[in-house]
Protein backbone atom coordinates (compact mmCIF):
# COMPACT_ATOMS: atom_id res chain seq x y z
CA UNK A 1 0.00 0.00 0.00
CA UNK A 2 1.68 3.38 -0.79
CA UNK A 3 1.89 6.02 2.05
CA UNK A 4 -0.35 8.32 -0.09
CA UNK A 5 -3.22 5.26 0.46
CA UNK A 6 -2.41 4.60 3.93
CA UNK A 7 -3.11 8.78 4.79
CA UNK A 8 -5.71 8.58 3.31
CA UNK A 9 -7.76 5.84 4.95
CA UNK A 10 -6.25 7.19 8.26
CA UNK A 11 -7.70 10.41 7.56
CA UNK A 12 -10.97 8.94 7.13
CA UNK A 13 -11.09 6.91 9.83
CA UNK A 14 -10.14 9.69 12.43
CA UNK A 15 -12.82 11.89 10.25
CA UNK A 16 -15.65 9.10 11.46
CA UNK A 17 -14.34 8.60 15.27
CA UNK A 18 -14.32 12.31 15.65
CA UNK A 19 -17.47 12.79 14.17
CA UNK A 20 -18.94 10.20 16.47
CA UNK A 21 -17.69 10.75 19.35
CA UNK A 22 -19.33 13.18 22.09
CA UNK A 23 -18.53 15.02 25.58
CA UNK A 24 -18.86 13.10 28.60
CA UNK A 25 -22.28 14.55 29.81
CA UNK A 26 -24.35 14.19 26.15
CA UNK A 27 -22.61 10.78 26.22
CA UNK A 28 -24.38 9.94 29.63
CA UNK A 29 -27.49 11.62 28.78
CA UNK A 30 -27.87 9.50 25.93
CA UNK A 31 -26.89 6.38 28.06
CA UNK A 32 -29.12 6.72 30.78
CA UNK A 33 -32.64 8.06 29.01
CA UNK A 34 -32.18 8.59 25.49
CA UNK A 35 -31.66 12.29 25.97
CA UNK A 36 -35.86 12.23 27.64
CA UNK A 37 -36.03 15.02 29.79
CA UNK A 38 -39.58 13.10 30.96
CA UNK A 39 -37.28 10.32 32.04
CA UNK A 40 -38.41 8.41 34.47
CA UNK A 41 -36.34 5.42 35.91
CA UNK A 42 -37.42 2.27 37.48
CA UNK A 43 -36.54 3.58 40.75
CA UNK A 44 -37.94 7.06 40.55
CA UNK A 45 -34.70 8.63 38.96
CA UNK A 46 -35.65 11.56 36.94
CA UNK A 47 -34.21 13.87 34.31
CA UNK A 48 -32.58 13.06 31.57
CA UNK A 49 -29.43 11.84 33.73
CA UNK A 50 -31.68 9.48 35.82
CA UNK A 51 -30.83 10.98 38.96
CA UNK A 52 -32.32 9.61 42.15
CA UNK A 53 -35.38 11.96 43.71
CA UNK A 54 -33.08 12.02 47.18
CA UNK A 55 -30.16 13.58 45.39
CA UNK A 56 -32.33 15.85 43.16
CA UNK A 57 -31.13 19.48 44.46
CA UNK A 58 -34.19 21.27 43.34
CA UNK A 59 -35.38 22.92 40.32
CA UNK A 60 -37.74 21.30 37.11
CA UNK A 61 -36.02 18.42 36.16
CA UNK A 62 -37.62 17.85 32.77
CA UNK A 63 -35.15 21.29 31.75
CA UNK A 64 -32.15 20.03 30.38
CA UNK A 65 -30.41 23.20 31.86
CA UNK A 66 -31.18 22.13 35.55
CA UNK A 67 -30.71 18.70 34.70
CA UNK A 68 -27.16 19.09 33.51
CA UNK A 69 -26.07 21.54 36.50
CA UNK A 70 -27.79 19.42 38.90
CA UNK A 71 -25.78 16.04 37.44
CA UNK A 72 -22.39 18.15 37.49
CA UNK A 73 -22.84 19.17 41.13
CA UNK A 74 -23.46 15.38 42.22
CA UNK A 75 -20.46 14.52 40.72
CA UNK A 76 -18.07 17.26 41.43
CA UNK A 77 -17.49 16.21 44.63
CA UNK A 78 -17.21 12.53 43.55
CA UNK A 79 -14.69 13.41 40.85
CA UNK A 80 -12.84 15.53 43.89
CA UNK A 81 -12.50 12.77 45.95
CA UNK A 82 -11.52 10.29 42.89
CA UNK A 83 -8.47 12.99 42.43
CA UNK A 84 -7.49 13.17 45.71
CA UNK A 85 -7.61 9.45 46.87
CA UNK A 86 -6.27 8.42 42.95
CA UNK A 87 -3.98 11.64 42.46
CA UNK A 88 -4.98 11.76 38.50
CA UNK A 89 -8.07 12.42 36.53
CA UNK A 90 -11.05 10.05 35.82
CA UNK A 91 -11.34 7.76 32.73
CA UNK A 92 -14.29 7.89 31.03
CA UNK A 93 -15.02 4.23 32.19
CA UNK A 94 -14.46 5.56 35.60
CA UNK A 95 -16.18 8.50 35.48
CA UNK A 96 -19.62 6.47 34.15
CA UNK A 97 -19.19 3.91 37.01
CA UNK A 98 -18.24 6.64 39.79
CA UNK A 99 -21.78 8.13 37.98
CA UNK A 100 -23.87 5.05 38.27
CA UNK A 101 -22.53 3.13 40.78
CA UNK A 102 -19.71 4.67 42.90
CA UNK A 103 -19.69 1.59 45.70
CA UNK A 104 -18.71 -0.49 42.06
CA UNK A 105 -15.68 2.21 41.50
CA UNK A 106 -13.08 -1.30 42.41
CA UNK A 107 -15.08 -3.78 41.13
CA UNK A 108 -18.00 -2.89 39.16
CA UNK A 109 -20.65 -5.31 37.94
CA UNK A 110 -20.53 -6.77 34.95
CA UNK A 111 -23.67 -4.72 33.77
CA UNK A 112 -22.16 -1.73 35.09
CA UNK A 113 -18.69 -2.21 33.16
CA UNK A 114 -20.69 -2.88 29.89
CA UNK A 115 -22.65 0.22 30.10
CA UNK A 116 -19.04 2.29 31.26
CA UNK A 117 -17.04 0.45 28.47
CA UNK A 118 -19.95 1.83 25.89
CA UNK A 119 -20.01 5.09 27.85
CA UNK A 120 -16.17 5.37 27.23
CA UNK A 121 -16.26 4.26 23.16
CA UNK A 122 -19.21 7.15 22.97
CA UNK A 123 -16.89 10.21 24.51
CA UNK A 124 -14.39 11.71 22.68
CA UNK A 125 -11.12 11.61 23.97
CA UNK A 126 -9.32 15.13 24.34
CA UNK A 127 -6.14 15.07 26.06
CA UNK A 128 -5.59 18.27 26.37
CA UNK A 129 -9.19 19.13 27.70
CA UNK A 130 -8.48 16.73 29.92
CA UNK A 131 -5.72 18.15 31.96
Amino acid sequence: MNAKLVLAVFIGMLTIATASAMDRWTALSMLESGDNDQAIGRSGEISRYQIEPQLWPGGNPQDMRNALAAAKSIMQSRLERFTTTHQRPVTDFEFYVLWNAPWQLDRPSKAVKERAQRFANLVRRDDVAQR
